[in-house]
């Protein structure tokens, strides 16, 4: 993610930006791409584009569940298995990286040397591990509940993580992530999380406005533990923050659904 040059550089347009956020986090066929600069200008946009996300990973779902009758644990894993796929696996690299850098010890310059580094060591791996399988258990619990709305609200609520994280990190520059994060800004921030909060709201209720509680408390420790080891950001950390954010929220959805 350090390569700005995969990028055209041309005039601002709003929609050709959204389109390019997408066309960088997804698979789909849009092909729509536009400079690093004035993509990440709407990066306040990016739960509300996976909300398209989420729901066809829904569907999916659904699909897997009324038609193929498959039970809920083999649903979640075909869910996941799909949210990975159509996003590319964007930021299984992100976990995998900051992990490493956190398990080494040392000055923060060498652990964001290590995270930066292309090999990956056990630490990343068992991470990611960790993460994969952890989300597959958080949306068999959901489904177990019946709650597929869920899976909408932890895909778009994932970035709200992310763009917790880069609120409150100091960008690691140059890189795509420094992008990102520089366009975070505390008035776009609140707004972007308050739409997600009625969104949420109106698809789960209570349930819905605990999972982008989860995504915020997520957002709020991966800032902290990037911090404390490398003082500066990139976008391994946002990485990170997206994938632990989509974990938390069904976490947290999953706990109240427990109770209810």
């Amino acid at each position: 993610m350090e390569n700005d040059d995969y990028f055209e550089d041309e005039e601002f347009s709003p929609i050709r930006s959204l389109l390019g956020l997408l066309t960088f986090s997804t698979i789909l066929p849009i092909n729509v791409f536009t400079s690093i600069e004035y993509m990440t200008k709407l990066t306040w946009c990016w739960p509300f584009l996976h909300i398209f996300i989420g729901i066809l990973a829904a569907v999916c779902g659904y699909v897997s569940i009324e038609f193929l009758h498959l039970n809920s644990f083999f649903t979640a894993a075909i869910v996941y298995a799909f949210l990975m796929i159509i996003t590319g696996y964007n930021h299984l690299d992100g976990v995998m990286d900051m992990a490493d850098g956190v398990m080494v010890h040392g000055p923060p310059e060498k652990k964001i040397r290590i995270m930066k580094d292309p090999s990956v060591g056990a630490g990343g791996v068992a991470t990611l591990f960790l993460v994969a399988s952890l989300t597959i258990a958080g949306l068999y619990s959901i489904l177990d509940y019946n709650f597929i709305f869920g899976i909408i609200i932890c895909e778009m609520t994932a970035k709200t993580s992310l763009l917790t994280t880069a609120l409150l990190s100091k960008p690691l520059t140059p890189g795509i992530g420094s992008y990102f994060m520089k366009e975070t800004t505390v008035s776009n921030y609140l707004v972007s999380t308050l739409i997600i909060a009625v969104i949420a709201l109106l698809l789960g209720n209570f349930v819905g406005l605990m999972g982008v509680i989860g995504a915020i408390v997520s957002g709020l420790l991966i800032a902290v533990i990037a911090r404390r080891n490398f003082v500066l950001a990139n976008g391994d950390v946002l990485g990170m923050s997206n994938e632990v954010g989509r974990l938390f929220s069904l976490l947290f959805m999953s706990v109240v659904l427990f109770y209810l």
